[in-house]
């Protein structure tokens, strides 16, 4: 790639070059560490003599800007002057929406690579010791193939017609979903599902109807959105319908596996839920985002199955059985708002990466995603038991768990005060990470508690871990 240097005419060839370089490394243009060209390149590009331009990295060189190599070439020095901050961004026009994107909790975010704890009970996250690197790998390669016969065109907004067609069927054998390859949209994640449906049914003041406690990030979506969120609160049974305020546009529901208590909603409750949509209007959201995973009990339907009137969106991904980092995921939608999505998908990224989509195409339809699932729910299963009976044993007197029987995370409710914060920090010094469960309360009374993830933990791991956390409970009392 070329350095962007212009030279004017024939006269004061050293002077341009020398101010338009000096100018790129104080504008930050050029950042420290930048390699510049070499002289012989850069001269041949401008088309002047190589000695011009030797002798103005020598004079950057001598001002401190830019720094020589042996056997490696001229670079942009790392202690450069840097360039002077024009604008705060209290000084901007938009001062009020940056500070209120700013002012937005990050709850679910999970931690960088540097600062991943020895024993981590995140929730959201798998083991890397479980995912099918040869079998991917293949996968990949296959993909790389394709790719390298295609046209050299964009892919289609709704995403591969390969993919979608084998999402169809496994989400018809996995969850009961009924749905045809065109009723499928391929997104970035769950996450950009959401966003996707928001920018469509959503405007400035919308009332979004949300389970309380209920999935964070959601709700945190929806109200940039400028949605008005109405907090729903839950029982034993899922969300409580008659509690649905009139005028709801959307109502996000996680009904297969709460988020972040675990029970299912009870079938009553649904046709309840599919009622009262039809009544008001509204689409629904099914986040079903780690129900695959069911460990005890009869399987429950989707709600999208039970849905005869059209009010279901379904909301899959491919992040919690495979890798959060692969960011695939997928919508069902109803006929009524498909040709908005497809549109907003269009315009949001034209469409997600085909070398992933391909990838996973093929995964999916050599049977390795089923076969991955359940070689995970073995071990998941594992883990799940050996969590209960700590959380029924050595750990009953401060902690019970909710009740659940989908997923790979579970709630564990304080029974006797316990200083949460507290724990939480000794927990990170002793090297385990623990999560506060009362940050996805929003109006409903707060329970104090952990969500306790067993995905990303390895079962030989938990033992060790939860006699940490025994230890300092026993230590604050």
């Amino acid at each position: 790639m070329e350095l962007h240097i212009v030279i004017t005419g024939r006269k004061d060839l050293a002077a341009q070059l020398y101010q338009q370089l000096r100018e790129a490394i104080a504008t930050g243009r050029l950042c420290a560490g930048a390699q510049l060209p070499p002289s012989r390149l850069l001269a041949k590009q401008l088309g002047i003599s190589r000695k011009t331009v030797s002798d103005t990295y020598a004079t950057l060189t001598y001002e401190g800007l830019l720094v020589g190599r042996i056997g490696r070439g001229t670079f942009v020095n790392a202690w450069a002057p840097q360039p002077d901050r024009v604008q705060t961004a209290t000084d901007l026009a938009c001062a009020d929406n940056l500070a209120q994107w700013a002012a937005l909790p990050s709850p679910m975010r999970h931690p960088t690579r540097d600062s991943i704890l020895r024993y981590e009970f995140i929730g959201g996250a798998t083991s890397r010791h479980q995912f099918p690197q040869d079998e991917w790998r293949r996968c990949t390669q296959d993909a790389l193939r394709r790719i390298a016969q295609n046209s050299g065109f964009y892919s289609q907004p709704e995403g591969l017609p390969a993919l979608r067609s084998a999402i169809a069927g496994h989400i018809a054998f996995s969850r009961g979903v009924k749905c045809r390859d065109s009723d499928i949209v391929v997104t970035n994640g769950a996450q950009q599902a959401l966003d996707l449906l928001a920018r469509v049914i959503l405007e400035p003041g919308s009332i979004v109807a949300m389970e309380d406690p209920g999935y964070s990030p959601a709700r945190q979506l929806f109200m940039a959105m400028g949605a008005s969120v109405a907090s729903v609160p839950v029982d034993a049974q899922g969300i409580q319908v008659d509690r649905i305020p009139e005028g709801t546009r959307l109502i996000y529901v996680t009904p297969s596996h709460q988020f972040p208590l675990g029970m299912p909603m009870s079938p009553a409750r649904r046709e309840a839920l599919l009622a009262r949509a039809f009544e008001l209007g509204a689409i629904i959201i099914e986040d079903d985002y780690d129900s695959e995973f069911r460990y005890e009990g009869r399987p429950t339907d989707s709600l999208q199955s039970m849905d005869t009137r059209g009010v279901v969106t379904y909301v899959g991904t491919f992040s919690k059985t495979l890798l959060p980092e692969l960011r695939l995921g997928y919508l069902v939608l109803p006929p009524a708002i498909y040709p908005a999505v497809l549109k907003a998908k269009q315009l949001t990224d034209q469409h997600s990466s085909t070398l992933a989509q391909w990838a996973l195409a093929k995964f999916i339809s050599e049977g390795y995603l089923l076969k991955h699932i359940r070689r995970c729910h073995t071990v998941y299963a594992g883990r799940r038991e050996r969590i209960l009976q700590r959380l029924a044993g050595d750990l009953s007197p401060w902690f019970e768990a909710v009740p659940t029987v989908a997923g790979f995370h579970m709630a564990a409710l304080c029974k006797v005060p316990v200083d949460i914060a507290l724990l939480m920090g000794l927990a990170r010094q002793a090297d385990v990470g623990l999560y506060p469960l009362d940050v996805f309360f929003h109006d409903a009374p707060v329970r104090q508690g952990l969500i306790i993830g067993f995905g990303a933990i390895e079962t030989l791991d938990i033992d060790p871990a939860l006699d940490k956390v025994r230890d300092i409970l026993q230590q604050i009392g």
